[in-house]
């Protein structure tokens, strides 16, 4: 048989086809389960850099940085339990596979359906529903997906619909730019999160304050892009995974340099800050859950009954995961959080520039590159 190599090289090019995108064309259509998978990076599986490759090497995290309370308030292990990785030729660059505590995961999947999805946050239905719809997703959604009987066809709920969320600064995707009046407060406990990750990574003066949530589908890709609207690329870029896992390619800074493919699982973490901001990054595939069953085995634990003080988090009931979980048999949610300004700079300063390559919006089936276009009826 055909190995992963010799099928991606055998892959006929488009006309002006650049190395990045033929990369993304081989793992969209790429087979879960077969060798096309082979040479996908699984961090989760890494008990020494030895079982990843040589590309692989661990990553130093500031421990005391993070108290372990100030971890638990959190939903996060303590520190000095993650495992952190780096890869060579992308400085800049930490995954961190899932540090969650049992349970917590569920309070961010919450968010991001129930509570982060409303307004007066921004979303992609709000041009093509009325406004009085797009209010609370979830109240429109929940019985319909509480229901849900995945072998019969249905129409869809609005929360399937939902394509991308904006947070804090809201992101302009037609001038690529962030401005001063157009910010609703951020949610205070993902920005607990970030800072606490982000500190752990060695930057202790993150501000979260703005943050763009991508819901996948099963058939959803996310376009070739670089993320460049910030002003300060020295501050990271965090990156949290939930429900079912994705392939995402990492690039160079042209596009004409071969990305390495990495997966990413429910609860992982990716930080980006530096050179490795300014790379290529897509994602071409997102993945049914491994072992068969619907949801990921880290999702199946609830929360505490007895959350600790001081917890960013708050309990989920029963009937709220009926809900996401039946979300998440079909989809993944991605939460990414920036900071916009530099530090001790002011809107008064400067304006964000236009310098994005590429809007990073989700599309589903084959317009990856394109900002999507909802059809409310479908």
């Amino acid at each position: 048989m055909m190995g992963t190599m010799g099928k991606m090289a055998a892959l006929a090019a488009e006309p002006g086809e650049d190395a990045f995108r033929k990369l993304f064309r081989f793992y969209r259509q790429s087979r879960p389960g077969t060798a096309d998978l082979g040479q996908v990076i699984d961090f989760s599986q890494a008990s020494s850099t030895r079982d990843i490759g040589h590309k692989v090497f661990r990553s130093p995290l500031s421990v005391s940085s993070v108290s372990e309370q100030d971890a638990c308030r959190a939903g996060l292990q303590p520190v000095n339990k993650w495992k952190a990785y780096g890869l060579e030729g992308y400085p800049g660059f930490i995954f961190i596979p899932n540090p969650f505590l049992p349970g917590y995961q569920r309070h961010w999947v919450k968010q991001c359906l129930k509570l982060y999805s409303r307004k007066p946050n921004v979303c992609n239905l709000d041009k093509h529903v009325v406004a009085e719809e797009t209010r609370d997703l979830w109240g429109q959604s929940q019985e319909l997906l509480r229901n849900k009987d995945v072998n019969k066809k249905r129409p869809r709920s609005l929360l399937e619909k939902l394509r991308w969320v904006t947070l804090g600064y809201h992101y302009n995707w037609d001038n690529k730019t962030y401005s001063a009046d157009h910010y609703t407060p951020f949610p205070p406990d993902l920005a607990y999160l970030s800072e606490q990750v982000a500190a752990a990574c060695g930057f202790q003066d993150f501000q979260a304050e703005a943050g763009i949530l991508n819901y996948y589908r099963l058939d959803s890709t996310l376009g070739i892009h670089v993320d460049r609207s910030e002003l300060d690329h020295t501050k990271p870029l965090l990156s949290f995974s939930f429900g079912q896992s994705a392939i995402f390619l990492l690039g160079g800074l042209k596009r004409d340099e071969v990305p390495t493919a990495m997966f990413m699982h429910s609860g992982d973490i990716m930080v980006m800050s530096g050179f490795s901001r300014l790379l290529n990054h897509a994602v071409p595939r997102v993945l049914p859950n491994f072992d068969g069953t619907s949801l990921p085995h880290c999702l199946e634990v609830p929360l505490p009954d007895a959350l600790p003080a001081g917890s960013v988090a708050e309990p989920c009931s029963v009937e709220d995961w009926q809900v996401c979980a039946n979300y998440l048999q079909r989809a993944r949610v991605n939460m990414t959080v920036r900071q916009v300004l530099a530090t001790g700079q002011d809107w008064k300063d400067k304006e964000t520039e236009t310098t994005s390559e590429s809007s990073c919006h989700l599309d589903d089936k084959n317009n990856e590159a394109k900002r999507p276009r909802m059809n409310p009826n479908s």
